[in-house]
């Protein structure tokens, strides 16, 4: 199986949203992955920031639509 070596740099910290009994945590940075431009950024941390687990980057503007999409939904969903 072919590795695949990745860079990050993190811009900006902006937020830790929950962390894992491991340790770990799942955080919303603002990220350069291979010296592209920096794109938001939710995933799982390990504690030394070594380690990266799955996640999902957004742009500008899926942020923003993101954003407006949370401000309409009703302040309890029923599931």
């Amino acid at each position: 199986m072919k590795q695949y070596k990745t860079d990050w740099e993190i811009i900006k910290e902006i937020a830790v949203l929950r962390t894992g009994q491991n340790g770990w945590t799942k955080e919303l940075n603002y990220i350069s992955w291979n010296g592209q431009k920096p794109k938001f950024d939710v995933r799982w941390w390990s504690p030394d920031k070594k380690y990266v687990g799955k996640g999902l980057t957004l742009t500008q503007d899926e942020i923003a639509l993101l954003e407006k999409v949370i401000a309409t939904l009703p302040q309890q969903l029923e599931v």
